[in-house]
């Protein structure tokens, strides 16, 4: 997962075309291995083809995530803008409908990765927390008009709980259990109620 510059072959349609396979692949059948011989061979091409348009097996990934953050982040700004911001207890059945909880595993895999080599995946780790917590502060400010230092803390909170809990569900499989904390979270926060 090595910091390097953009690459520009990254961007080109064929490289984009192989992330969308990369992340129809893993809502279908999961992804326990972060091989990208494996995953190369799936999307119908080799590893050094995805190496050549991302730079690296690091590269790849770390595009696959950006991808999907990117996506995410732009249908929480779009509801935000309509003042249409989902419940914390829908986003929750979002984020751990089966098809989505492979993803989550793959990021934890490679959040992990990073976290081992921090020097080395410094922009990886900055925009994996930045991005979020950004968007999710200006979502807060739309919404409740709240000041931009409490919406901070109040994206930062809900970023950590909503990451721990999903940790928590893949390690144990306890849906049941982290559903209860999360509604116990979001009693806790409900902005509208604490007015």
């Amino acid at each position: 997962m090595t910091d390097s510059p953009a690459h520009n072959r990254s961007d080109l349609d064929e490289a984009q075309r192989l992330l969308d396979g990369a992340i129809a692949h893993v809502l279908q059948h999961g992804y326990q291995d972060v091989s990208l011989r494996a995953m190369a061979e799936q999307l119908g091409t080799s590893h050094r083809m995805l190496i050549y348009y991302f730079g690296s097996a690091d590269g790849f990934w770390q595009a696959l995530l950006a991808r999907l953050r990117r996506t995410q982040i732009d249908k929480l700004a779009q509801k935000s803008l309509q003042k249409q911001m989902p419940s914390i207890e829908e986003v929750w059945a979002d984020l751990t409908s089966p098809p989505r909880l492979p993803l989550f595993r793959l990021m934890f895999q490679i959040y992990g990765k990073a976290l081992g080599e921090p020097d080395r995946h410094q922009v990886f780790l900055r925009q994996v927390v930045g991005q979020w917590l950004e968007s999710l502060t200006q979502s807060l400010i739309a919404q409740h008009e709240l000041p931009p230092a409490q919406a901070r803390a109040q994206a930062r909170l809900r970023l950590a709980v909503m990451r721990g809990l999903l940790l928590d569900l893949l390690t144990t499989g306890d849906l049941k259990g982290t559903t209860q904390a999360l509604r116990l979270f979001a009693r806790s926060v409900d902005l509208d109620k604490n007015r």
